[in-house]
């Protein structure tokens, strides 16, 4: 295998973002002040479930291949990776594409093309997620051998190997079936770990904080620090750990107007179908409304309500600890999802900020909970 050395090109830091690609795009690459960032995931792209090739439709061909030239006009330092799957990638395709090495192979070699044609820096695979043993034994054949191609069409071209990293669960543990941890770790330049959407209405049928960094009343349960202790301990280094945070909330209709704190019953969705809600239509929502907000400093999130509705989101209070912390724990640094939900950059440029100016003399840990 190759010196592991050689597969980072990073600076040693990751400050990143996915940018979701669309047709009607309301929120265009050219938006985003790509100075706060390091690494820029453009999202997603598909796998053809016959093929089993990576594919980008015809509708965002266009904005997908100028995506570099683009971001790059504001930081020529800014890495692009194109990511490959998504929460609405279908399940059975990558897990098919994945199964034998055949299809890995088209995968692989499909992904490699279409990166250096766009001029991406690296490839992203967002296989949410691999959900029995075998799937997660065929993730790891599949990451071994996507990076043996990678040197291999490195050392071939005399091109700087693709970076290779992957969005994980916030947990190595997806429901009793382990990620292989091993192979993440010899095979990738850095896993980014999805720290949210914990509560949601559409899974959750009372309220919660969807991105708890600390969970108080039962430190196993599921929050970020919970799933990170586990990953490390599972033997991933802190310095392939990237951590994440959401520029999305979650909005519940609540059954009693006067129950509403954490736990509350709910009637479902509120504000969409979902209940999804980026950070830049909560803050309109806030001041439209009147609603009252809550900082958590136990688990390291906000809430706010409004009669029946409740939604539960980070803010830049919560954003520059979960960085300050991110930072403290040695790890490789931060991703949010996504830059086009954030309020004119303003969580972009607190997080940026605050990583520059967390100093690791004040004591290597954690952030407290309560802090």
């Amino acid at each position: 295998m190759a010196d592991q050395t050689q597969f980072l090109r990073t600076n040693s830091i990751v400050k990143a973002s996915y940018w979701v690609v669309k047709p009607e795009n309301d929120f265009p690459a050219g938006n985003i002040d790509s100075t706060r960032f390091t690494h820029l995931f453009c999202a997603f792209a598909d796998v053809d479930s016959s093929t089993h090739e990576v594919t980008i439709s015809a509708a965002n061909s266009c904005q997908v291949s100028s995506f570099t030239h683009t971001v790059k006009d504001k930081n020529t330092d800014v890495q692009t990776l194109l990511s490959i799957g998504g929460k609405d990638a279908d399940k059975a395709v990558l897990a098919s594409m994945a199964s034998n090495s055949k299809n890995r192979k088209a995968f692989i070699d499909s992904s490699i093309d279409i990166a250096r044609k766009k001029d991406f820096y690296g490839l992203d695979l967002a296989w949410e997620y691999p959900s029995n043993d075998v799937e997660m034994a065929n993730f790891g054949k599949l990451v071994k051998e996507w990076r043996a191609a990678v040197v291999e069409e490195s050392d071939r071209t005399n091109q700087l190997p693709l970076l290779l990293t992957a969005a994980v669960y916030y947990s190595p543990d997806y429901y009793g079936e382990e990620y292989p941890v091993q192979a993440i770790a010899d095979n990738l330049d850095f896993v980014n770990i999805m720290a949210y959407d914990f509560y949601g209405p559409g899974w959750s049928p009372v309220t919660g904080p969807p991105a708890a960094l600390f969970d108080p009343s039962n430190p196993a349960g599921r929050s970020g620090d919970s799933g990170l202790s586990k990953w490390l301990e599972a033997k991933l280094p802190a310095k392939k750990a990237v951590l994440g945070f959401s520029y999305c909330g979650w909005a519940w209709t609540l059954e009693d107007a006067e129950n509403n704190g954490y736990d509350a019953a709910t009637d479902g969705a509120a504000i969409s179908p979902d209940g999804s809600i980026t950070y830049a239509k909560i803050r309109n929502y806030i001041i439209d409304n009147g609603a009252a907000t809550f900082h958590d400093p136990a688990v390291i999130g906000f809430y706010c309500y409004v009669g029946t509705t409740w939604i539960g989101y980070d803010d830049n209070q919560s954003i520059v600890s979960k960085v300050r912390y991110a930072k403290l724990k040695g790890l490789l640094g931060y991703f949010s999802w996504h830059v086009g939900a954030d309020y004119n950059c303003g969580l972009s440029r607190a997080a940026s900020i605050a990583w520059d100016t967390t100093e690791l003399s004040t004591g290597h840990g954690s952030v407290a909970a309560g802090e």
